[in-house]
């Protein structure tokens, strides 16, 4: 079984890739503020043009399987992903194939 992580700023690009994508604009304009709270779980907070969404721990694993099928051109659905907070890299996927 391989292991691959993504970084705090590969997450942060899967979450402008994802984003863009829903509000039809670059991923350039999409800025992004990883978020960790310990009831609600891992998340994002998205903002275009004034206009923030908010982005759930389920919403962040499909725009990491986004992530995984474009930018890696791997099979997303067969990926294992867990989120982590490391102390020296910060938030982290391991992701498992």
């Amino acid at each position: 079984m391989e292991q691959v992580t993504l970084l705090e700023q590969d997450l942060v690009n899967a979450i402008c890739r994802f984003h863009a994508r829903y509000k039809n604009v670059q991923p350039a304009n999409v800025t992004v503020e990883l978020t960790y709270d310990d009831a609600t779980g891992y998340g994002a907070e998205a903002e275009v043009a004034g206009q923030t969404d908010y982005f759930n721990t389920p919403t962040f694993i499909a725009a990491i399987r986004l992530y995984i099928d474009e930018v890696l051109q791997r099979n997303a659905s067969s990926a294992g992903i867990e989120l982590d907070i490391d102390d020296e890299e910060g938030m982290i996927a391991r992701l498992r194939f």
